[in-house]
């Protein structure tokens, strides 16, 4: 049968949080790297399709498709391992260390993934920095302003607690993505049960810090009125806070603590770094 039980789909996420807490730094880099390429080319074509069309629902629809992909080929995604992770640990299947170790190097590779996937997008939807006319430049400049300072007009408190509660609910609904992906062997039934929390996730408007190190320096390389501090302040630091708490705390460990593996299935770790 291709449906994965509840029970055995938690034993997945153990087992793949341990896997991605051991995996090399070079494997790390480079897994995140190409991530955020996948996550930058289907954040591209649903802004393009909501430009092209004015109906927002439609890039919604159309943007899954970097995460499925990433879900499908077992790259690494930083804001999937905030859920991820944290049961192994818990589990003792691997150690804090490691985990932030994990989390470190998966940010570096997104980091790097994410500029150079805006300088591709950048360079391309402006031909070279010639012609801003184009509806994927205007559409990039238009939600980089959007994730930043839009949230600087509401000042401290608000604009950053704003951006803090939408990557709260923004990763509750990815993590929801990457757990739905381990109730089927199949992959057409992965596929459809990845694509409909990513999808409301972008129709929300919600806000995940690995899509914003690319769409975020995209926009400024368009020429977007937006500084670095603006960048990190009202939307990358809070962001990959909410993004955090969101995954673990409201999806990842409600789910683990339901369906909690019996200690015995797991061979306790060493605690080295």
């Amino acid at each position: 049968m291709s449906y994965v039980s509840p029970p055995d789909v938690v034993r997945s996420m153990v087992t793949a949080g341990t896997t991605k807490a051991g995996l090399s730094t070079g494997q790390l880099v480079l897994r995140s790297t190409f991530s955020t390429f996948l996550l930058g080319g289907a954040t591209a074509l649903a802004i393009l399709a909501t430009a092209q069309t004015g109906v927002g629902v439609v890039g919604a629809l159309l943007f899954p498709l970097g995460l499925t992909v990433v879900v499908l080929l077992g790259v690494e995604l930083l804001t999937g391992n905030f859920g991820l992770i944290p049961l192994a640990v818990i589990h003792r299947q691997t150690t804090a260390g490691r985990m932030l170790r994990n989390f470190w190097w998966v940010l570096v590779g997104h980091v790097l993934g994410g500029l150079l996937s805006a300088f591709f997008a950048a360079s391309l939807s402006s031909r070279l920095w010639t012609d801003l006319s184009d509806p994927l430049a205007q559409g990039i400049i238009d939600a980089a302003v959007s994730k930043t300072l839009a949230f600087q007009e509401l000042g401290a408190a608000g604009g950053i607690t704003l951006a803090f509660l939408s990557g709260v609910f923004c990763n509750w609904l990815v993590v929801l993505g990457v757990i739905m992906g381990m109730t089927s062997t199949h992959t057409a039934g992965k596929i459809l049960a990845i694509w409909m929390p990513i999808a409301a996730f972008y129709a929300l408007g919600l806000e995940h810090a690995v899509v914003n190190l690319f769409v975020i320096p995209a926009g400024m390389m368009l020429g977007a009125p937006i500084g670095l501090g603006d960048w990190w302040l009202w939307n990358q630091l809070p962001v990959l806070l909410g993004n955090l708490l969101g995954g673990l705390l409201l999806m990842a460990l409600p789910l683990y603590l339901a369906y909690r593996p019996a200690p015995a299935e797991a061979e306790a770790v060493s605690p080295r770094w």
